[in-house]
């Protein structure tokens, strides 16, 4: 695979939409570590937004003797900004003036979009349409050579496309059948992103993604959830049968492809993202599966309160719960020579491994988002 600074090439100014988040967040800190290029980080910094891994980051550099590349301009600048919000959305990007955008800001968790669904529609659709609109007035008036480099990567989700049975998965050509409020409002900002590079000819390319988990991933997700509540001697709540089927992506793979895609994927594509890259279903596993394998990665690593197992509870299940997602990656693999460079295995041991280990950092974000663990989406 290229190296970061070789798939930017030219493009100094990078702006990230929802760079506090989880994804967002490790984009962020892959190009602050490997290129650069000044970010421009654009959340609105809610509930779920930490900077603390990026806070890491820029310590190491400094510690390292700082980065003269930013000529007066600090590498990372964090700005506060609702992309709901056009005029402020507007001024955001007059102020990056990018040469590239990663858009990751989105709401997304399923269950916060059954109890309250305003809220996303507010941000993944609206706020991806003041975005678009900020966007195309500033690369109308780019100078031709920057206009020809100029790019727009939209981050979107496989649960776009809907539930599947036991056979097949997803891939670019699948119809669109989102399920729930969530994947109802990023499949409108698929469609928005799409019509404005077909109406306005804005340069943009689009991937969809199988569930990402690794390390700073707000606790409210199941991994985390699932670990944390293990460690603790909580009960562990499980959907359902737990048969459902999650197609997993570790998130430095992810952002892999994201790079690979912004740097070198063809205007107008989509590519699906998606654990096992184009070799089948190695990283497909069902909910009681996932839990059970870090139950028995606890059990080897703290012993007290083994077998953490014990612990699983059935709970109702979530209204509309899809009940499998796979990914075929083989497009982004064929044309852009992405891998996924870690097993399910080796992500999920790491990823446990750092939240055992980061029981402060977890607790500071779930006290400042009051949030205390127990399950969301009770509709």
């Amino acid at each position: 695979m290229p190296t970061t600074t070789e798939l930017l090439g030219d493009r100094r100014r990078v702006l990230v939409t929802g760079g506090a988040g989880f994804i967002g967040g490790a984009v962020v800190r892959r190009l602050l570590r490997e290129t650069t290029a000044l970010v421009f980080n654009l959340d609105k910094l809610g509930y779920a937004s930490d900077v603390s891994g990026i806070n890491a980051v820029l310590a190491e550099l400094a510690a390292q003797g700082g980065d003269p590349a930013g000529a007066g301009e600090p590498r990372h600048q964090l700005m506060r900004v609702d992309l709901a919000d056009a005029e402020a959305t507007a001024e955001a990007v007059r102020r990056a003036d990018p040469d590239v955008v990663l858009h990751l800001a989105a709401e997304s968790h399923v269950d916060r979009s059954i109890e309250g669904p305003a809220a996303f529609l507010e941000s993944n659709v609206i706020g991806t349409f003041s975005l678009l609109q900020a966007l195309r007035h500033h690369w109308e008036r780019l100078p031709v050579e920057r206009q020809a480099r100029f790019r727009l990567l939209h981050i979107s989700t496989d649960e776009v496309f809907g539930s599947l049975g036991a056979e097949g998965r997803f891939n670019e050509t699948t119809p669109y059948d989102p399920r729930s409020p969530y994947s109802a409002s990023k499949a409108a900002s698929d469609h928005l992103v799409r019509a404005w590079h077909h109406t306005y000819g804005l340069p943009v390319v689009l991937t969809n993604c199988s569930n990402n988990y690794g390390p700073w991933q707000f606790p409210e997700k199941l991994i985390p959830v699932v670990i944390l509540k293990a460690a603790a001697g909580e009960p562990i709540p499980l959907y359902g049968d737990g048969a459902n089927v999650r197609d997993w992506l570790y998130v430095e793979d992810h952002v892999d492809a994201l790079l690979l895609a912004v740097g070198q994927g063809e205007v107008g594509r989509s590519y699906c993202v998606g654990g096992a890259g184009d070799h089948g279903t190695p990283s497909e596993r069902t909910n009681r599966q996932v839990v059970e394998a870090i139950c028995a990665l606890l059990d080897a690593r703290v012993g007290e309160g083994a077998p953490h197992s014990r612990l699983i509870k059935a709970v109702g299940d979530r209204p509309g719960h899809d009940r499998r997602y796979a990914i075929d990656s083989g497009r982004i693999c064929q044309e852009l020579g992405w891998r996924p460079r870690h097993s399910f295995e080796e992500g999920l041991a790491t990823t446990v491994a750092w939240y055992l280990a980061q029981g402060d950092w977890c607790g500071q974000v779930r006290q400042r988002a009051a949030y205390d663990g127990s399950r969301m989406g009770l509709v």
